[in-house]
């Protein structure tokens, strides 16, 4: 339409040849598509996955050596004959179309019903065309995504895999800079785990698997072992709204009910394993960073794991492993890497919710997905120890939920709020949405509380977004600190839990969080593997992919100034100042670099449990 039809309307002779652009550009165009296919075919033959970023390394690559391939492994000549058929068969179709009649343009006497006609032709041709490109519908929330893609299709290896358009993989290549772990030697990778290996270990080269330097012998349990433990991750359930600052909005009521109990331990300060959800949910699971690698999307994730594997570990103490996500566990292929780290089960809300759950595009709503997994774990009790690992999902934008439906009252839940925040239309149904998964999250806790009292609970987010529409408020007048952007919610409770266990700290993460139930449970003498240390030791500072965390501040990787925390700074208040632990920073990034370059080293769980 733009590059014929229009100038065909103002030249005569482009008009008479239009037909031919039409041929050749299609046929053009066609070719395009069977080099992308049959190059797709040829890289998945390879690597096992679509195409991704590996390619960029092809330009470093022998150029006889990759020919040298095509032809005689991958039946190069064979793919080049194959296209003539192919090339005929577009043209003969492109021709055929072309020679099919036109609807005949009506002729009108009136200019202004000619040009009526027209603009109104003109905005159905544009309207049908974003009609098909959103797959039947004309709203951008509706479209179909990869995230939508029938379950069926994703649990099928090559197919989740096919689903993806050969030139919109090659787009998101070209897109997106080639991750400096590719890039890396083994010597540079291996050199640089110096900065983080145990006291007790000089050297990762005598180990077949760099991750066992990181062993752990637990000192004996702290705790009564549990019958049950909960990993219980809300999606964006950030710490700002549970600071003192922020009671006037009365939002955290549920997760406050744990947080004041004696027998919980609440940390102010902590650090998310990914400033994403994906990467901090594979870090959890795995006991390694993603650090941007996408480990979950690698299928030699879903044939085995490191021996970091938290649910992995835990087997070796009889506990069986569920994994309860709030939407669909094929998003992300979780459906596959879930198993591979140890998870006897992945329960996915979309399936056991029914059909007629209400959700939203992330996945089923707390309180409904929560109810019902409540019922299942008390339904399927087994009887031995068990571990759920339950992951929400409603405070994600947009929020779009029907809050008062579910009791949801500004004046009710915030009566002393300021009134520009009860007034602002927008916000509120950002921060009903937070309240609605508090309120579920609450009451799942005090329900799992009640039927199993001797249960251990760790309570964080998968990250934290910060509540960026309240700096415009009269409750905060500034920006949102790096604190407040970062820092999740981090509790854990258990009736015999005191205080004095977790020597003296007032900082955590992600990472701690698995060596820190090791310790409290675990006989003398158990052996782990953790590459931080447990909540029960004191703890100096803590470092992720993306931040850097002490008990007097709290920086990030990005920028050369952090935020002054504790007793006389403002909450706003930021300094300059050199970036800290980059060694360390490095070092973890290339640990998972080096994991991801030698697949060899991942292990099914099964041969893991046996070690």
């Amino acid at each position: 339409m733009v590059f014929v039809s229009l100038p065909g309307l103002f030249f005569a002779g482009y008009y008479a040849v239009g037909n031919e652009v039409r041929l050749y550009a299609g046929m053009a165009y066609a070719m395009v598509l069977y080099v992308a296919f049959i190059g797709k075919m040829i890289f998945y033959n390879h690597f096992h996955d679509t195409y991704n970023q590996i390619m960029r390394l092809g330009g470093k690559a022998e150029k006889h050596n990759l020919i040298d391939i095509f032809f005689h492994q991958d039946h190069g000549l064979l793919c080049i004959l194959a296209g003539i058929p192919y090339w005929w068969f577009v043209k003969y179709s492109i021709i055929g179309m072309l020679s099919l009649p036109s609807l005949p343009y009506p002729h009108f006497t009136s200019p202004v019903i000619m040009y009526g006609f027209n603009i109104l032709v003109s905005i159905g041709i544009i309207l049908g065309f974003y009609w098909f490109r959103y797959g039947g519908t004309l709203s951008h929330d509706d479209k179909p995504e990869w995230d939508t893609i029938p379950s069926i299709v994703k649990k099928d290896i090559f197919f989740a895999k096919a689903t993806v358009d050969d030139l919109v993989a090659l787009e998101q290549v070209k897109k997106h800079k080639l991750n400096e772990a590719y890039k890396h030697s083994d010597e540079e990778d291996l050199s640089s785990l110096k900065a983080i290996l145990p006291k007790d270990v000089s050297s990762v080269t005598s180990y077949p698997n760099p991750v066992y330097a990181f062993k752990h012998a637990a000192k004996g349990p702290c705790i009564a072992k549990p019958s049950h433990i909960f990993l219980l991750v809300g999606e964006s359930y950030l710490q700002q709204l549970f600071d003192p600052a922020y009671d006037c909005l009365n939002l955290t009521s549920g997760g406050k009910h744990l947080m004041h109990d004696p027998h919980t331990v609440s940390l102010k300060n902590s650090l998310s394993a990914g400033i994403i959800s994906r990467p901090s949910i594979v870090s959890l699971m795995s006991g390694i960073f993603d650090a941007g690698l996408e480990l979950n999307e690698k299928e030699s994730f879903w044939q085995g794991t490191v021996p970091t594997a938290f649910p992995l570990q835990l087997k070796k103490l009889g506990y069986r492993s569920t994994y309860w996500y709030g939407g669909n566990v094929t998003y992300g292929n979780f459906n596959q890497f879930a198993p591979a780290c140890g998870f006897d089960r992945v329960m996915t809300a979309t399936d056991f919710c029914g059909p007629k759950a209400p959700k939203t595009w992330v996945g089923v709503y707390d309180n409904v997905f929560l109810d019902k997994a409540a019922e299942l774990i008390q339904k399927t009790d087994s009887g031995q120890p068990e571990f759920h690992f339950v992951y929400t999902t409603s405070y994600h934008g947009p929020f779009k939920i029907h809050l008062k439906k579910y009791g949801y009252d500004t004046e009710t839940v915030m009566p002393d709020a300021p009134d520009d925040i009860k007034h602002n239309k927008d916000l509120q149904q950002n921060l009903g949405t937070f309240w609605f998964s508090d309120q579920a999250i609450g009451k799942f806790i005090q329900r799992m509380r009640a039927v199993y009292p001797d249960s251990l609970f760790i309570v964080t987010a998968d990250h934290a977004i910060a509540m960026t529409p309240l700096q415009q408020t009269s409750l905060m007048k500034r920006d949102c600190s790096v604190r407040e952007r970062h820092c999740p919610v981090f509790m854990i409770n258990h009736q015999d839990l005191d205080s004095a266990i977790f020597a003296g700290n007032t900082i955590g993460s992600h990472m701690n969080i698995m060596p820190t139930v090791f310790e409290l449970i675990a006989p003398r003498g158990f052996e782990y593997y953790s590459l931080f240390s447990s909540l029960t030791e004191p703890i100096d500072h803590l470092v992720s992919p993306y931040h850097w965390l002490r008990p007097d501040a709290y920086g990030t990787f990005e920028n050369d100034f952090y935020q002054p925390l504790g007793v006389g700074h403002a909450e706003s208040e930021l300094c300059e100042g050199p970036i800290p632990y980059k060694d360390e920073w490095t070092a973890w990034k290339n640990l998972t670099g080096y994991m991801v370059r030698h697949p060899e080293l991942l292990q099914p769980k099964e041969v893991l449990l046996k070690k």
